[in-house]
């Protein structure tokens, strides 16, 4: 019934938003009268703000149209790679000039990026970094609520071998990147593939302010999960798809609750941002308000989740950790595997963490080193960003100045000839 009364919701403030982005540009064009009435910047700045607090966030594109190698200015395409119904697996295509054609050999880099609310063009500054050393390619998962019901249901098993068939797809040289969420699912797929003495194990593995340990430092969305009985999650979150989408009646935990959750963790900011913003455009400072619109047009733009999915992560993620203590068994190829994360022996591991991290607090992640007995201590690394917050470990300054360069030195290691040790 939620889902119904947001899109009633939606309904009534689709044209009060357009009408308000009408007005902002009747008081703010040079062209218009209007525009030259008193208070005419203030009017035009607070139409804007409503406009776009009422407005609708579709899914935003990548942008990465070029990239900067060698002096030069290369082209860039994206390819569907694979397509699953659930998720794409996309190809950012460097054309490369003729002086450059031996840069077709760099490291192939597959980045698993997050499905909890956010569309993968939230990992653009990630994906920007990386496509002057790397051949990229990254998920791009698909809005549940477009999904249609004859596709089946998607649990948290189902993301592990979608891992797995994207890195089998790609072969043994891919080097893997996962960010937030997916830093469990990843692991358990190159767990299970360990076990199974696979030939396509990847590389080497890069986890990025996941929770493969939720019970070191706890933050509020750890204590969510919880602080409530498992059933609250399936009363209370889980809403069926309404008629006008193509998974119309598909149980889905939708994207603007978990948008939701995300702005009361911190509303005194989201609020003092949108003020900000309303004083940039009275004042006319037309890059700080552009960095407005340009931010929340990403962090606005949600999905929805596949209920099982969601479910299964809040049980086995969140409530029983399954994964640091051992227990968590899943169905693969026809059998039930055990995730064994110490059977990984050749991919070297490498751990990040934002020091101000409250999404994944540190030590989250870093306690795969723990579970990855099976590497020798050469094999492991771990990187604390000082100063840097959950977002800050994959997009900013931070990001390309101190832990892209990190990154690209590892991948470059791992991408060098050297024996394995045997399985």
């Amino acid at each position: 019934m939620l889902y119904q009364v947001r899109e009633a919701q939606r309904a009534v403030l689709t044209p009060v938003s357009g009408w308000a982005e009408a007005m902002s540009r009747l008081y703010s064009s040079p062209y218009s009268p209007f525009s030259y009435m008193p208070l005419a910047t203030r009017a035009a700045a607070g139409f804007e703000l409503l406009h776009r607090i009422g407005k609708e966030y579709e899914k935003p594109a990548f942008m990465l149209d070029s990239t900067r190698m060698a002096g030069a200015d290369v082209p860039v395409t994206e390819h569907v790679e694979l397509a699953l119904p659930f998720c794409k697996l996309l190809r950012f295509q460097r054309e490369l000039p003729a002086r450059l054609v031996a840069r077709q050999d760099d490291p192939k880099v597959l980045i698993f990026a997050p499905l909890s609310g956010h569309y993968a063009t939230l990992l653009r500054d990630t994906v920007r970094a990386m496509l002057p050393d790397h051949n990229v390619y990254i998920t791009d998962w698909v809005d549940a609520r477009m999904v249609p019901q004859a596709a089946g249901n998607f649990h948290l098993h189902d993301y592990v071998a979608y891992c797995i068939e994207f890195i089998r797809h790609l072969g043994p040289q891919v080097h893997l990147i996962s960010v937030c969420q997916p830093t469990v699912p990843v692991l358990a797929a190159a767990s299970v593939m360990a076990t199974l003495k696979d030939p396509a194990q990847a590389r080497s593995l890069i986890l990025m302010g996941g929770p493969i340990d939720p019970r070191q430092s706890p933050t509020a969305v750890n204590d969510l999960a919880t602080s409530k009985p498992f059933d609250w999650f399936e009363r209370t979150v889980i809403h069926r798809v309404p008629g006008r989408y193509p998974g119309a009646g598909r149980r889905v935990y939708p994207g603007f609750l978990q948008h939701a959750g995300f702005v009361t963790m911190n509303p005194d900011r989201h609020a003092q941002s949108h003020w900000d913003f309303y004083l940039d455009l009275v004042r006319g400072d037309l890059e700080d308000a552009e960095s407005h619109r340009g931010f929340y047009n990403e962090y606005n733009a949600v999905m929805d989740l596949p209920a099982d999915y969601y479910l299964e992560t809040i049980r086995t993620v969140f409530q029983e950790f399954r994964l640091p203590k051992g227990t968590w068994e899943l169905p693969f190829e026809g059998k039930t595997m055990l995730v064994r994360p110490q059977d990984i022996r050749n991919v070297p591991l490498l751990t990040i963490e934002g020091e101000l991290d409250d999404i994944s607090g540190v030590g989250q992640t870093a306690a795969a080193h723990d579970l990855c007995t099976g590497l020798a201590p050469s094999l492991h690394q771990r990187l604390v960003a000082k100063g840097a917050g959950h977002y800050g470990i994959f997009s900013g300054r931070r990001w390309r100045e101190i832990i892209y360069p990190y990154v690209r030195g590892f991948i470059a290691d791992a991408a060098k000839p050297r024996k394995r040790k045997p399985s």
